[in-house]
This record gives structure tokens, sequence and C-alpha cells, in this order.
């Protein structure tokens, strides 16, 4: 694990839900918020970075992971609750504003907080998965479409137990596999083969992971020891009850069906991450769901881990979008 100078952690009460966070410097804050399967230490590259251009950088454990709460109810992991969490942190640090920075799925958060609270959100920037409003298709039925004969990720995701069983076996090789082959240093797939994010009949998700000679030079054995660690105290259902609740969000968001993000907003994608490549279309749609779009940065060679597999790519877009908001 590396160390920040100044690094501050604590728990602070989001409207009921203790939620852990991390932050280091002073000023305008800026909220980091991870996907999975993470931790507020995916975001250690940018914390000291912003902090030092003048800016309070502030990352969570979203709820379901590391110190914060882990509720036991599927429904408690809805894109409304998250969003209430982000909105509850940033009250409870005694800020106005913010500007929030999602990845993975701390994206879908993000964008989801910026549209339901726009007036605490002044700007959003949003890493692999790219915004696309609601629309008249239910997710898991979007899923299945994508899957074909196969089963997309998410689909094998939605059955309580299920993954869980699987990475149990062996936590951290599973993670170790997933870090990997969603990568850009990952070799690519043959065209007979398998890709990871589709699981065959009788196949678990692990069935297509790759695993590196030696680990890649942006994660260290400590950095894995690390989530290893992390999810060793709390499981993996917080993270993955997220993937159970998308139809439900669908129905909670229905009253913003369609709805832009009109706030500043940042794109960064990475050539060979696969929500950037799946989110194509959604990319496309930029001018009119993101109409305060900064700038839409796809980082070359880099997969989906990109805030550390390329930080200074991700720091140098963030701190042009960041100086762009003085």
């Amino acid at each position: 694990m590396i160390e920040i100078d100044g690094l501050s952690r604590y728990e602070v009460d989001a409207f009921g839900t203790r939620i852990h966070v991390a932050e280091v410097g002073t000023g305008p804050m800026v909220l980091f918020v991870h996907g999975f399967p993470e931790s507020w230490y995916s975001w250690r590259h940018q914390l000291p970075v912003v902090a030092e251009a003048g800016m309070r950088a502030v990352a969570i454990d979203v709820r379901g992971y590391g110190s914060s709460d882990v509720p036991d109810e599927v429904e408690a992991y809805r894109l409304m609750d998250l969003a209430g969490d982000c909105v509850g942190v940033v009250e409870a640090l005694g800020e106005p504003t913010a500007v929030i920075v999602g990845h993975d799925w701390g994206s879908p958060i993000a964008a989801a907080a910026a549209r339901l609270r726009p007036d605490v959100f002044t700007a959003v920037a949003l890493l692999s998965v790219a915004y696309d409003p609601r629309d008249t298709m239910r997710p898991t039925d979007v899923f299945k479409m994508m899957g074909g004969d196969d089963e997309f990720y998410i689909e094998y995701f939605q059955e309580p137990g299920r993954a869980e069983a699987e990475i149990a076996v062996n936590a951290e090789r599973w993670l170790e596999g997933f870090y990997f082959t969603a990568s850009g240093d990952c070799p690519p797939f043959a065209s007979d083969e398998r890709p990871m994010g589709l699981i065959g009949p009788g196949e678990k998700m692990s069935d297509s992971f790759r695993y590196p000679d030696k680990l890649p030079a942006w994660m260290t054995l400590d950095d894995l020891a690390f989530y290893a660690a992390e999810f060793a105290r709390v499981g993996f259902s917080g993270g993955l009850n997220r993937y159970r609740c998308v139809d439900l969000d669908w129905v909670d968001l229905r009253a913003w069906h369609g709805a832009p993000i009109r706030q500043p907003s940042l794109y960064i994608g990475g050539e060979k991450d696969g929500p950037t490549i799946w989110g194509a279309g959604s990319i496309s749609r930029f001018p009119q769901t993101l109409p305060g779009l900064h700038a839409a940065v796809i980082l070359p060679g880099v997969g989906h881990w990109m805030q550390q597999e390329d930080a200074t790519g991700v720091n140098v877009a963030l701190l042009d979008f960041l100086e762009m908001l003085r």
C-alpha cells in the first residue's frame, strides 16, 4: 500500500449510513467514487495530485465496501441510495458543493448524483462507463441481448450467492485474474475464444481469466494484497448487489427518463476498455446527453483500470477539467 502525505481516513454519517472517506488537501471539494471490485485506494494516484493543485480530494468506500456500511438487503444498493450517500458525505464534510468523479460503477453513481442534485454536484467526470440516460428498455433485457447464447457477466451476477461461491474458492486469485484480464496488458483473445464478460453454459466467469507471469507495473503485490484484505473483511455481496439493482434503478429513475446532464462534464475512456468499446454509441450521443461536455478523452493502449494503468494520462485530463472550472 502506498503512503500519501497528509492523508486522513475516517468515517462519516451520510444521512444514517456510515461511509469511510480518505481525504487530503484543502480547497474546493472533489469527490471520487470507485467501482467493482475496488476501493477508495483505486484513486491513490489522483488524490495527492488533486490536493497539490489546491483542492480537497476525497475518496469514499462505496457502501458495501471497505469500512463503510454493508447492508444485507439487495435493494439497499439502488442508485438512489448510493447517490444519497454521496450527498451525505458532502454535507457531513461541511461543503456546499463538490465536483464528483466516478469510475466503473462509480460513473453511474456520479451521474445519478449529478442528475438528482445539480445544486450540490456542480460538475461531473465519468471514467470508463459512458453516460446513457434512462431509456425504454429494461436493463436486464439489454444484457440478455448482449450475451446472446452466452451469459453476459451482469446476468451472471444477478443470482445472489452464485458469483460469491465462485470467488470464495480463492478470492485473491480471482481478483488478480479479474484485474489483469480487464486491463490493457491482457493479450487479445483469439476469435474462437470466449472473452471475459461472456460465460458459457455451465462455466464460471473466471474460466476466461488470464493471469500474468508477474503483475503489471501499475499494480504491485502490496496493492493486490490491500484489495484482497478489504474483501476478506466484508465479502463481495455488497459490491455484487449493485448489479442486482439495475432494474430497480430503471423504475426509480423514470422521472429522469432521457434527461441530460447539463453541468460541465468530462469523459475518460480506455482504448482497450470493454465499457468504453461497448459504449461507443453512448459516446457518440454526448452532444445531446452531456451538453456541457468539456472533453471526451480516450487513452491509447489503456484498459479498464485507467486511473491506475495510466495515472498520468488520467491526471492530465482531470486537472485540465478542474482548472477549466475555476
